[in-house]
């Protein structure tokens, strides 16, 4: 299907609109804000919260993701603009931030009006046209009309073994996730006194969802804990050319979007990376993966890691990426350099 919208790249800026003011739809909506060639032209929310009136106080003009629910705003005192299909026709591309699956069910509406979408990594595969990642896959997106950012875990999993396998090689990748159980905000539910295995059976889902945008065998597993902060990966790989330590330290740093922390700065648990985080960053939002250097290790030629990876912000300059390669703005390099500057990532 040809976007009616396909011309835009010859525009000044691409406009954007982000269908879900939430976790993810209000870091994106800042990243985007922060680009000179995109803009936000709107966001949704499904009802008149906190957020809703954050979003109407830094400038965004609202609409209501729900049509039904429109009165609401009226109610709560909060101007909206209109309804998501009234920002639909002002976009040229939808950044869809909805709860799982609700993506895929909203893409008859972008279909319908003609106009590009971006879905999350928790939409399935069939929802878009491919799966992104910026360091691996950014041209199979480029003209592309529907493109799915793969997940917090995915993008930690895919930007490390990226470095590797072109660097080494990569004969067999096996990956632990420790998940945080739910983001910080979401008190309805949680994990309490437990770990989770999630699932049960091998292989966890990471795994085939690496596999959309990285070609390499992986096995993955995944547990829940009970916490809210951050994600932690342990990694083994068994690389075609067995490198140094040091040679993998410096493939490590040589990427921005890489973190580099050690023990020995007191970066001994995820709570002391978030602590330091708040420090230096808006919301403690942390784009890049968080790998512990000591934890990089040679052993028996395979290479072991262990890397934090922040949920809530990983994902965010992927899709900023993703809008570029989409409307053929810029190529690879060049869109994820001026992502990174925009956003501070590797100046820290």
């Amino acid at each position: 299907m040809a976007s009616k919208k396909g011309k835009t790249r010859r525009r000044k800026k691409v406009k954007v609109a982000i269908n879900g003011y939430g976790t993810i739809g209000k870091r994106v909506a800042d990243a985007v804000n922060l680009q000179k060639d995109m803009s936000v032209v709107g966001v949704t929310k499904t009802k008149p919260d906190f957020e809703a009136k954050m979003a109407v106080k830094k400038g965004y003009k609202l609409y209501a993701a729900i049509e039904e629910r429109a009165e609401l705003f009226d109610k709560a005192g909060i101007k909206i603009e209109g309804t998501i299909d009234d920002l639909i026709e002002k976009a040229d591309v939808v950044i869809d931030c909805s709860p799982s699956k609700v993506g895929a069910e909203n893409k008859e509406k972008y279909v319908k009006a003609g106009v590009k979408a971006i879905f999350q990594g928790g939409e399935k595969e069939s929802v878009a046209e491919v799966s992104f990642n910026a360091l691996s896959c950014y041209d199979k997106a480029i003209g592309k009309d529907y493109v799915r950012v793969v997940s917090c875990n995915t993008t930690g999993l895919t930007r490390v073994l990226y470095l590797i396998k072109e660097n080494f090689g990569i004969k067999k990748v096996r990956a632990t996730m420790i998940r945080r159980v739910v983001d910080p905000k979401e008190d309805k539910k949680g994990l309490v006194n437990g770990i989770m295995p999630n699932p049960i059976a091998l292989p966890s889902h990471h795994g085939p969802d690496v596999k959309t945008v990285l070609d390499v065998d992986i096995t993955t597993v995944a547990f829940k804990v009970p916490t809210t902060l951050m994600h932690v990966h342990s990694i083994n790989v068994v690389p075609e050319e067995v490198p140094s330590r040091d040679d993998v330290i410096e493939v490590l740093k040589s990427e921005p979007r890489i973190l580099l922390l050690s023990e020995k700065d007191g970066f001994t648990s995820t709570a002391k990376i978030v602590e330091w985080a708040r420090e230096v960053r808006m919301r403690y939002d942390l784009y890049e993966n968080c790998v512990w250097e000591e934890s990089i290790s040679i052993v028996d030629g395979e290479i072991y890691l262990t890397q934090a990876i922040h949920q809530e912000a990983i994902v965010v300059p992927e899709n900023v990426d993703a809008i570029r390669a989409m409307f053929e703005l810029k190529s690879r390099d060049e869109s994820m350099k001026i992502t990174n500057e925009s956003l501070g990532i590797g100046s820290l």
